[in-house]
């Protein structure tokens, strides 16, 4: 009978680390279908934009810029809300308004409409990616939740590498944008029915504590948040600036494969940097994909000097460079998300989401705005050159400073 008691246990022990569990698969496959709309509409956005309202290249980039600025500026927020409400209702309505919007995108017959449902898309993209960050946590292991992240990203990377291919599809096939919102539409739709799905467990109310700055920012995570704040600043010049790069220093060949083979690198990479991540090594993750991005993008500029040297190796080189970006960032994407929240109590881990994902909101807007004004002054190798420099900065700051204060911290159930 004591033999049987220890099976017994160790059942309910092997229960309690289960990681792929029906609302797990339903919160995945939501995430899946809400990036799915999003990256959708990402490269038909700026042609609607032209062919529709006829605007300039200077309107389309200020216009579509505000979805970034309105998701930035609801992140501290929702993180207060979802610490202290019902967080799966809060989830669902701004998932909900999110979805509402492609239908919106169909009756804007004017420009200035069209801004104000940017606008709100921006504010609900800011809840509901909160949220769902927050939601997973809450339904997945302690034990496993660094695997458990690496996953849930994974489905973001597949999104983004299938969304912008199909949206490009349907508008060079002749599409209608009506047809292009509605293939957005009923993505939204199909993930909400999936987010509608998961199951949590009851939350008694908590006790609001007086407003107070940590309340919107996890004041712990702050020398964490700067150096991830640095690393996202080349980052967002890459996502912006690296076909125009390429064009610049002479690369010929079809730079959409840059995406490809990063995404593919961080889809990797999250199948095993969660599991490290999950056995404690938190910083030691953290450092050996900064080492990496460092080399990458040292390497992304020297392609400006090799390329008159010789082409055929500065394309593969380039190419190659994509991949090992993707690898590096896809390892510390989880790592730093179980580091903010870990650094968290439970009732403060939606704050801990927002500020990590604010950090790295903030710097995606700084590189898109310092890429383009170096490049102005002198060209893009200089710009990278410069991001390269920030990577170093960010990594000899974590290690002597931020490391020192985040040793890997224990989960907090």
């Amino acid at each position: 009978s004591s033999a049987a008691s220890d099976v017994y246990k160790r059942q309910i022990d092997m229960s309690k680390d289960k990681l792929i569990t029906p609302s797990y698969c339903c919160i995945l496959a939501a995430n899946f279908l809400l990036y799915f709309g999003f990256w959708l509409l990402i490269p038909v956005l700026p042609f609607y934009l032209e062919e529709i309202f006829g605007v300039s290249n200077t309107t389309i980039g200020i216009v579509l810029s505000c979805y970034t600025i309105a998701a930035l500026c609801i992140r501290p927020f929702s993180g207060y809300f979802l610490d202290t409400f019902a967080r799966k209702p809060l989830y669902l309505v701004a998932y909900f308004i999110f979805t509402s919007i492609f239908a919106g995108y169909m009756l804007a017959g004017t420009l200035t409409f069209f801004i104000i449902l940017r606008v709100i898309h921006g504010l609900s993209f800011g809840m509901v990616t909160v949220g769902g960050n927050t939601l997973v946590i809450d339904i997945m292991p302690s034990s496993r939740r660094g695997e458990g992240l690496g996953y849930y990203g994974l489905t973001n990377n597949l999104a983004m590498s299938i969304g912008p291919m199909f949206g490009l599809f349907l508008h060079n096939a002749g599409a209608s944008y009506t047809t292009v919102f509605s293939y957005a539409l009923v993505s939204g739709i199909l993930g909400i029915i999936m987010a509608s799905c998961v199951k949590t467990e009851y939350r008694p109310p908590i006790k609001r504590e007086p407003i107070s700055l940590d309340r919107f920012i996890l004041i712990k995570g702050l020398p964490g948040g700067l150096s991830l704040l640095l690393l996202s600043i080349p980052y967002g010049m890459t996502t912006n600036y690296v076909a125009m790069y390429a064009k610049q220093i002479g690369i010929t060949a079809e730079t959409g494969l840059f995406f490809t083979f990063m995404a593919i690198g961080m889809a990797v990479s999250r199948l095993f940097s969660g599991k490290l991540v999950d056995k404690g090594k938190i910083t030691e993750v953290i450092m050996a994909g900064m080492y990496l991005v460092s080399f990458c993008y040292f390497g992304l500029t020297a392609c400006g000097w090799t390329i008159e040297w010789n082409y055929m190796f500065t394309t593969a080189f380039f190419f190659a460079i994509s991949l090992l970006l993707g690898i590096g960032f896809g390892t510390m994407f989880p790592a730093y998300n179980t580091l903010f929240v870990n650094l968290a109590p439970n009732n403060q881990r939606g704050t801990a989401t927002s500020t990590y994902l604010t950090s790295w909101d903030v710097g995606l807007g700084i590189g898109m705005l310092t890429g383009g004004s170096i490049a102005e002054i002198s060209s893009f190798k200089y710009a990278y050159l410069f991001g390269a420099v920030l990577t170093l900065v960010s990594m000899f700051y974590f290690k002597f400073k931020a490391c020192l204060l985040y040793t890997s911290p224990s989960p907090r159930d």
